[in-house]
């Protein structure tokens, strides 16, 4: 089961879910709101109340908007994964890798995880967990980088009437 929205729909072949959009409550392919499965919404839950050190400390330069005045939430369900940070606006994931990201099974998951999200017209950055704790400040530029690029591409969205 799919949420964020009235329906249920699924995902078939590897392409994005429907989402809410069209005319009369319709259905129809866009990307205005992504749907994730239910069942994601209590363990990133528990994601949120449990963060690494490097989560935390990057959440710590992240929240209350504080780059370019841009919305970023954490441990976000979207599709069948959660992700560590999203800020919809510039459609740009933050995942922060530990060791582990490093072994040959986590590789191709993270390969898998990363097509799903792309193919939503998504754009994964991935840290490593050290980076955050050591070089937090060349780390927060190189996010800053991505979001300016996503801000001045073509393939973002215009700005709504009073959107900045």
């Amino acid at each position: 089961m799919w949420m964020g929205c009235e329906k249920s729909v699924s995902v078939k072949d590897g392409f994005p879910p429907f989402v809410k959009g069209g005319l009369r409550g319709d259905f129809e392919w866009g990307f205005k709101m992504l749907l994730y499965r239910r069942d994601l919404k209590q363990r990133a839950r528990h994601l949120r109340d449990h963060m690494t050190e490097s989560e935390r400390l990057l959440w710590s330069r992240l929240r209350k908007k504080q780059l370019l005045g841009v919305q970023f939430y954490r441990q976000k369900p979207m599709g069948d994964y959660i992700v560590d940070f999203y800020a919809p606006k510039v459609k740009l994931v933050i995942e922060v890798d530990g060791s582990q990201h490093l072994e040959e099974d986590h590789i191709e998951r993270d390969k898998r995880r990363d097509v799903a999200l792309i193919v939503q017209g998504l754009e994964i950055l991935r840290v490593n967990n050290l980076e955050v704790l050591q070089e937090l400040d060349a780390v927060m530029e190189v996010i800053l980088e991505k979001m300016l690029g996503r801000l001045k591409s073509p393939l973002s969205p215009p700005l709504g009437k009073g959107e900045r």
